[in-house]
């Protein structure tokens, strides 16, 4: 069953302390079957501004101009034939006021924007016959309230009317509608016989006016906290949870839970690297004192009941359609191709920042809310940029955090963000930022050169969990090779970073160069799609999977086609089958913070005996991706933004003789090292806790 909130702004959604308003907020957040109405003497402009506010829960339908508009709240746009019906009759703005322009005890609100309306201050001896008469002869209605504002409206408008047609037209029964106000232009919506609730401090004319109507609600608090109270005494929304919040010595902070929710059970990630099973791993180790606080999107129930302990979980919930506009479009869209220096596909839309100002704000509330005087706050990557500034003026005594899994780009190609003095100004307070590279760290620094304080940075590249990947690899027998064939693996996430139309181009180039390779080379593309909703990579998927179909349809022969495309998710076990097949693992990322499908084919590969024949695998590897930095020239580097590059090294690496196969990769397992990311973490929580240089 839908509920409908019904409520005015200013002194009723919006009164009540900030404690109050984001209670409230927090509690709509977790019952989205409860539809929220403005009904506001606001116009569109002003209220804009108000959804600036992160407190401010999001409307999916807006009556604005004490009635006289009627917006859907997705949009802004028009809701028609509805706004037409109200303001059938209005005789239009300069009419209206040249006709009372002889009262002068109106004083018209110029700094108003007034859409088929005209708002006056006026005292209450004003209020006088031969005025509203004067209204009358114009064919217009009034309202009156807080003994100060005068509005002339059309006929036909008010809030109750603009309501009355809007639930007309949805199917609302009154007895699924709350309306909620505070003064005497709200009085309307309690002529409809819908559930109501007047908040303490209220006109009381509006009190007087609604004294005997039993389903009206008069709690004790102001603003927010009572409508609040009423949505808990109808049962439309959860009681509080009593009791204080207990405080964390160290909270951490990632858009994504370590474990996925199913519906029924959370289930844990298949690969054991990565930052969900490395943030997994450390809290296992024992991070005492420790929270995550995560995003967790969608109506689950039973989450609440069935949370996991182990790591602790902290959600903060939200609606599908605020996870949309934060992660869909603000993430991906706006900030994502900047990071990967693409910025001619930045689309910037004022909608989608206001959701991720909205969810960063949320994030923020929630782990200033946990935190302990004095803790660790641990952020990661740019999903939370935002967060660090929140965090600096509300708790300055936290010390925060945050390591960038993802590139950091150069200062010129930053400043291509709309945005880019905002997140500046958050970034600057950090107390400690880390990246995977030198390279990106540096552009990190030039960014924020010239804002005083600057947090310190730190060079920490993640690597994987080893001793995991080489047990498990044991247990799996290598597919014998298959005679003279040939395998090149590629294992992403469909992303057009990860260039992998490029790689199938360069396979057809390959065929052409090397006739001896047709029949006998494999390219194998282990490709899931993104989630759904996420229409970012659209445009690539569809011309990879046209460009396999290309390639194939051109050299395929018999039974042999050159690409082997799975747009699915494989288990962890299923990939280690692959790294150990492979015979060329190719990663020709555009950008890349690290890149562990390198490092993990490393692991895998380490396990198989000296005299395999053929010899182990080969890595190539991009010149953009982190763990170059790492792994230097002991992989093959390519660089993807070469066509001509991208396939003679490829060509080179099916060319390597078994011993140069076996020393590249000895060079490699060495250079990858026996660190645990556990250990990684511990280092970096030490770091953040390090008190900051005396200047």
């Amino acid at each position: 069953m839908s509920r409908i909130l019904v409520t005015d702004l200013d002194g009723t959604l919006l009164g009540g302390d900030l404690e109050d308003r984001r209670r409230l907020r927090d509690a709509l957040a977790r019952h989205p079957e409860v539809t929220v109405v403005f009904a506001t003497g606001r116009g569109l402009t002003s209220i804009r501004k108000v959804l600036r506010d992160p407190l401010v829960p999001r409307p999916r339908w807006i009556i604005a101009d004490v009635g006289a508009t009627v917006l859907d709240g997705t949009d802004f746009s028009t809701v028609e034939p509805l706004q037409e019906q109200l303001r059938a009759g209005w005789p239009g703005q300069e009419r209206v006021r040249a006709a009372l322009r002889r009262f002068p005890g109106l004083t018209y609100q110029h700094g108003v924007i007034q859409d088929g309306r005209c708002s006056y201050h006026l005292a209450p001896e004003h209020l006088t016959g031969e005025l509203t008469e004067a209204v009358d002869a114009l064919g217009c209605s009034w309202t009156y309230s807080a003994d100060r504002y005068f509005d002339v409206l059309p006929p036909a408008a008010s809030k109750g009317s603009a309501l009355r047609a809007l639930a007309d037209k949805l199917d609302w029964p009154a007895e699924e509608i709350l309306v909620a106000g505070d003064s005497l232009n709200d009085l309307s919506l309690f002529r409809l016989g819908a559930h109501g609730v007047v908040v303490a401090g209220a006109e009381p004319a509006l009190l007087a006016a609604v004294a005997d109507d039993p389903q009206v609600h008069r709690p004790h608090q102001r603003g927010a906290a009572g409508i609040l109270a009423a949505l808990r005494t109808l049962g439309w929304v959860a009681p509080a949870r009593t009791g204080p919040e207990p405080r964390h010595s160290l909270v951490v902070g990632y858009h994504r839970p370590p474990l996925h929710w199913t519906g029924e059970s959370w289930q844990p990630p298949t690969s054991p690297n990565g930052i969900l099973p490395t943030l997994t791993s450390a809290f296992t180790d024992g991070l005492p004192g420790g929270i995550w606080v995560t995003a967790l999107t969608g109506d689950h129930p039973k989450v609440t009941r069935e949370q996991p302990t182990a790591p602790p979980l902290s959600p903060v919930p939200l609606t599908t359609d605020e996870w949309s506009g934060y992660f869909h479009h603000a993430c991906k869209e706006t900030l994502w191709p900047v990071l990967m220096s693409e910025p001619g596909r930045l689309v910037f839309d004022d909608r989608a920042w206001a959701e991720y100002r909205t969810v960063n704000a949320r994030f923020a509330e929630h782990i200033s809310t946990l935190a302990a005087p004095g803790a660790t706050v641990w952020l990661h990557d740019y999903n939370l940029w935002l967060v660090p500034g929140l965090l600096r003026a509300a708790r300055p005594d936290l010390r925060t955090g945050l390591f960038h899994h993802t590139p950091f780009p150069p200062p010129d190609v930053f400043a291509t963000l709309p945005v880019a003095a905002e997140l500046r100004a958050s970034l600057a307070c950090l107390n400690w930022a880390g990246f995977h590279t030198a390279a990106f760290a540096d552009h990190f620094r030039r960014t924020l050169a010239g804002l005083p304080p600057r947090p310190r940075v730190q060079v920490c590249p993640l690597g994987v969990d080893r001793p995991a990947i080489e047990a498990l690899a044991r247990t799996r027998t290598p597919s014998p090779r298959a005679g003279a064939a040939q395998l090149v693996l590629s294992v992403e996430r469909l992303d057009y970073a990860k260039a992998p139309v490029q790689k199938v181009d360069a396979i057809a180039r390959l065929l052409a160069q090397r006739p001896d390779l047709r029949g006998r080379l494999t390219f194998r593309l282990v490709c899931p799609p993104p989630e759904p909703g996420l229409t970012a990579y659209d445009t690539t998927r569809a011309l990879l999977e046209q460009r396999i179909a290309e390639v194939n349809d051109a050299w395929k022969k018999q039974d042999w086609r050159p690409v082997d495309y799975l747009p699915r998710s494989l288990s962890f076990a299923e990939v280690v089958d692959e790294y150990l097949a492979a015979d060329v693992l190719w990663v020709t990322s555009l950008q890349d913070g690290m890149n562990l499908t390198a490092k993990e084919f490393i692991a895998a590969q380490a396990t198989l005996p000296s005299h395999r024949v053929g010899g182990p695998g080969v890595l190539v590897l991009s010149r953009h991706a982190g763990a170059a930095a790492e792994l230097g020239d002991a992989a093959l580097l390519t660089d993807p933004r070469s066509p001509d590059d991208l396939t003679a090294v490829l060509a080179k690496a099916l060319t390597l003789t078994p011993t140069e196969r076996r020393t590249r990769m000895h060079r490699l397992a060495t250079l990858l090292g026996h660190e645990r990311p556990a250990g990684w973490a511990a280092q970096i929580i030490h770091a953040i806790r390090r008190p900051d240089p005396v200047s």
